[in-house]
This record gives structure tokens, sequence and C-alpha cells, in this order.
């Protein structure tokens, strides 16, 4: 089993979530958050003072997947998330020990 997070620019994720569904991945969990990277965000104006604002929204989306569909998940966000601009995001692919379903007590890649 494989963890994903993309951490990607707000306006894309509605792309995001409809291409992983093309693919048949319903559960995913996603979280506003703000961060920076390369990006170094920029420079407002608020009532003639320049405010710099470092740390940009983002959205953070995890899914738990099996390792057959783990590529392809990946691709998915890849290619829905991309607009060639820095700050596009990351994507982290990480292992799974183990999983177990609360309800059912099902356990390993049965659970996800």
């Amino acid at each position: 089993m494989r963890k994903i997070e993309a951490y990607l620019r707000p306006g894309v994720i509605g792309e995001v979530i409809a291409a992983l569904h093309e693919i048949g991945i319903e559960g995913m969990s996603l979280m506003e958050i703000k961060g920076c990277g390369k990006q170094k965000g920029h420079i407002e104006h608020y009532r003639g003072a320049e405010y710099t604002i470092n740390l940009l929204p983002k959205i953070k989306l995890e899914l738990f997947v099996k390792d057959a569909m783990a590529a392809s998940a990946v691709e998915a966000i890849r290619r829905a998330a991309y607009t060639g601009e820095i700050g596009d995001g990351k994507i982290f692919i990480g292992e799974i020990a183990e999983a177990l379903r609360i309800r059912t007590a099902e356990t390993g890649e049965a659970a996800v």
C-alpha cells in the first residue's frame, strides 16, 4: 500500500479530484494549509502599507492506494495539477506497513 501526499494550488483541486475519480479512486482527504517553497510568496499593499506574504494558501491532498494504483494516481495528480509555473506543488509517496478498517476489522489492502 502507498500513501500519496500532494501539496497543490487551490485552483487546480477540482481537476485533480476529477482525474482521480476517472481512474477509480474515490477516497481522499483534503486540508487547506499555508506554505512556502521556491515560490517565496508575494507582496501586497493595504492602506498604503506594503506587506510580504510568505505563506501562500495550498491544498494538502492525502490518499492511500493499493500498490498497483500508485503510479496511475501520481500521474493523474501530476497531469491535472500542472500549470508549468513555479508553485505547481509537490507529490510525496510513502509505503504503508499496515491498515485496518475499524468497522469490519479488515486489514491490509482490503482495508483501503
